[in-house]
């Protein structure tokens, strides 16, 4: 079987959800789990497939992916010239008429899993559940984990996701706390959820890809793990259900081991006003039915309604100025969150 045959994407609109399910196949012997490479949406455009890339830019990428995996996405060293040398190394690997942003990437991830002497990488990125066309493209013998949660509870961990810097994740920055916070508000995240749940929707007849509810992984973890390996193709391990209770935006870290019921329902305990709720149901109400998401039957506050639409437009331009630079391509990328 060839490298190609052993990727494993984990996508979907829950990033509690993705997390934790790179936690859990990283505790799976032949599993590789890299950090989020965000390679598909801010590193590569898909209108630039097969496009020979200069020996710099071709350097300057690798760069990037390697300080990702070796450093993390979100932390204070972004200075990926540090990684000249071992990325001008990986490149002179790739034939120079084959020195594409794909290619690239398929020798990075191919070097990574012979590094840790592991067979099988897992690539773990939610936003790429909106390029699930070009993965297969890539990768046509790919697997693909799709992890779906109850929205209430996605905009509460998405309201309380800059404060991770003191739950815990002390890599965060300030600039990047800031960032989450302008991000947040009940209309833009309940539009991208279900721009999420679209774009996997696309391919519910396609084999290769097997959603799973965050609520079913807590409820009963180790059937829905065993699911997940047959899916992948690996044997069950019981250390997979072994993981610690970390990455939450409403919980400090803890060694616990095991899985926490009561995370699934946690938005029911405070932290959304019912007008957020309101809001998210109304707009994800099609899609909460159809993964079987129960609707409270509640009121919005009408002069909180107004504030939250009055500031609408305003927000989301704050928001797309500081994510700008997450885009290679912002036009295509708005294009596919909106479509």
């Amino acid at each position: 079987m060839s490298f190609s045959d052993k990727i494993i994407f984990i996508v979907g609109n829950s990033r509690s959800g993705t997390t934790m399910m790179l936690r859990i196949l990283n505790k799976h012997p032949q599993l590789m789990v890299l950090n989020e490479l965000h390679f598909f949406e801010q590193l590569w455009d898909p209108q630039e497939k097969n496009k020979i890339l200069e020996i710099n830019k071709a350097v300057e990428l690798a760069s990037k992916l390697l300080l990702t995996q070796r450093v993390g996405y979100m932390t204070h060293d972004q200075n990926y010239k540090k990684f000249y040398n071992e990325a001008s190394d990986l490149i002179n690997t790739i034939p120079k008429i084959k020195l594409t942003s794909e290619n690239i990437f398929h020798a990075f991830i191919h070097q990574e899993v012979i590094l840790n002497g592991k067979s099988i990488i897992c690539e773990k990125t939610p936003q790429n559940v909106f390029y699930l066309k070009e993965i297969f493209e890539l990768y046509p013998n790919a697997r693909v984990i799709n992890m779906v949660r109850d929205p209430r509870a996605i905009l509460l961990s998405q309201k309380n996701k800059w404060n991770r810097r003191n739950l815990g994740g002390s890599y965060m920055t300030l600039k990047e706390a800031f960032r989450l916070r302008v991000n947040y508000h009940p209309i833009t995240l309940s539009n991208l959820w279900n721009a999420a749940i679209r774009a996997a929707l696309q391919f519910k007849e396609d084999n290769r890809v097997y959603t799973v509810r965050f609520e079913d992984l807590l409820e009963s973890p180790e059937n829905t793990i065993r699911n997940i390996c047959h899916h992948i193709g690996v044997t069950f391990d019981t250390n997979m259900m072994n993981i610690t209770q970390e990455s939450s935006s409403n919980e400090k870290d803890s060694t616990e081991i095991g899985f926490k019921k009561e995370r699934a329902s946690n938005w029911k305990l405070g932290g959304l006003n019912t007008t957020e709720q309101w809001i998210c149901q109304q707009q994800c109400r099609q899609y909460m039915t159809y993964y079987n998401y129960t609707l409270d039957s509640i009121r919005p506050n009408i002069a909180l309604l107004c504030f939250y639409y009055i500031s609408f437009p305003v927000k989301i331009a704050f928001a797309l100025l500081l994510n700008l630079n997450r885009m290679k391509n912002v036009i295509g990328t708005l294009k596919r969150r909106l479509q």
